[in-house]
């Protein structure tokens, strides 16, 4: 790293890191970033599904008694507070860093999860929902922008799919445990459905101790006026990497040039977002809101669905959630490593169109009564397989799109108002068209959601761009590059 005199706006300086952390092979370092990491989104998983088998149970509780307008109010709720958090925390991320957010987002969620555990009517539900959503909010942009920094660029696409694919190995879990919560001869279903936020908010600690020996990210270190820092940490995991691989490859790019500075103001952010890169953040909105009310839309009201129109009891609702989370957790482990090798655009836009056309079809099946509920099951197993990977990618493009400087800000901002747009409308509608009690009705639920997608597909065609394989520095300039 090399110092020199620079404009008013700061010193400038060349620094290597980019490329070193880049020139990384994979290694057990890289393992700990996706499992500590990562491990969020099997939490929020486990969440997340216990709410959608346990909506049967939380309906006929006898304690809070909610109706199916109201569970589905209650996942606005969590949404809502989704949005909040991802706002406040992306804002707080890029300012003081990724680590320290790492664990104050965490207890927000532990907390919160386990007090819905104790909730003793409507409005105490909904304000815990809420606050989980917050703290899960906050993980998304600290925890996948830090992930993006972390990796080297030729894993990126696969691991951020991966990641972000794992919390359908939460939802598989949360099915899993459903089952065995939610069986009289086992548990009281008041007991067991309050058992399992409790159990699952408590789950948190571990994570809390596997993120103590992670680094901050070298790359927001060196976009903040600390290039030493972030040098000293990149050798420290040099020298991890040598003890386990050998010597290190050479870069293959060279220094980049940088500005000290400090963190991107709103005005900053804004001209990014929507005057030289409008075009990206046009994409990122329409793949974050259509994915958002297509997922939550079918995903919160699921068990309503398979109790209302198919008769099954709740406590057996974790049975047909099982096959259904396992095809969404497939889908991002298979797929994921294409969106590096075929590319993105390809990729994209070709999940986000099959999983539309599927979605039109399966709706028009349902709406004329010819499905089983296990074959019911089984198409949504095969639409989500590929929606799966198309709702991950959207989180890694909008991570990709904007400067490194306000990485953090632009996944919280798309993300909530992609949830906003299409993820709070989505499960309120549908549980007050599953209430209503008709097929047809529900069916153009479905077919609104195919229509999303398509678009989707459709805005990724046109305005999506190669950053496979590519440092983040190419891919997008950061706001403080030498001229």
């Amino acid at each position: 790293m090399r110092d020199t005199p620079g404009p008013a706006g700061g010193e400038r300086f060349e620094t290597d890191v980019p490329a070193r952390l880049d020139r990384l092979p994979w290694s057990g370092f890289h393992w700990r970033v996706v499992i500590a990491l990562g491990i969020t989104w099997v939490l929020d998983g486990l969440e997340v599904t216990l709410v959608g088998s346990l909506a049967g149970a939380i309906h006929q509780s006898p304690s809070l008694a909610l109706t199916e307008s109201q569970i589905g109010l209650t996942a606005s709720a969590y949404l809502i507070g989704a949005v909040i958090g991802a706002l406040g925390f992306g804002w707080l991320a890029d300012r003081i860093g990724r680590r320290r957010l790492f664990f104050v987002t965490l207890v927000v969620y532990m907390l919160a999860s386990i007090a819905t555990g104790f909730a003793w009517n409507f409005w105490s539900f909904a304000l815990f929902r809420a606050l989980t959503g917050a703290g899960i909010g906050g993980e998304y942009a600290a925890v996948n922008s830090a992930i993006q920094e972390l990796i080297p660029a030729r894993y990126r696409g696969t691991t951020d799919l991966c990641v972000n694919g794992t919390f359908w190995g939460g939802a598989a879990i949360g099915a899993v445990v459903a089952l065995v919560v939610l069986d009289p001869a086992l548990v009281d279903p008041e007991i067991g459905w309050r058992a399992a936020f409790v159990v699952g908010g408590a789950l948190s600690l571990v994570v809390l101790l596997l993120r103590r020996h992670l680094p901050e990210s070298p790359r927001w270190l060196m976009l903040h006026g600390q290039p030493e820092e972030a040098s000293r940490i990149v050798c420290g995991i040099e020298r991890e990497v040598v003890e386990t691989k050998g010597w290190l490859p050479p870069p293959t790019y060279g220094a980049v040039v940088l500005h000290r500075r400090g963190a991107a103001s709103i005005a900053e952010v804004w001209r990014a977002m929507f005057d030289s890169h409008r075009d990206r953040a046009v994409l990122g909105l329409v793949l974050m809101s259509c994915q958002a009310f297509c997922y939550n839309a079918v995903f919160f009201t699921y068990a309503l669905v398979l109790t209302r129109f198919y008769g099954i009891p709740p406590h057996e609702i974790g049975w047909f959630m099982l096959p259904f989370a396992l095809g969404n957790l497939m889908g991002p482990l298979l797929l994921g490593r294409f969106f590096d090798t075929i590319g993105r655009r390809p990729m994209i836009t070709g999940t986000y169109a099959l999983a539309g056309i599927l979605m039109a079809a399966t709706g028009g099946a349902f709406a004329a009564g010819w499905l089983s509920a296990w074959e019911q099951t089984l198409a949504w197993t095969v639409i989500f397989f590929f929606a799966s990977a198309a709702a991950s990618a959207a989180y890694l493009t909008v991570g990709e799109s904007f400067p490194l400087e306000m990485r953090a800000m632009a996944i919280a901002l798309f993300y909530a108002i992609g949830t906003a747009a299409g993820g709070v409308v989505g499960p309120a509608l549908f549980g007050w068209l599953i209430e209503g009690g008709q097929r047809l009705d529900i069916f153009w639920g479905y077919l609104i959601a195919a229509t999303l997608m398509l678009i989707a597909a459709a805005t990724e065609w046109r305005l999506g761009f190669a950053a496979e394989g590519k440092p983040l520095e190419q891919v997008s300039t950061p706001l403080s590059a030498g001229r």
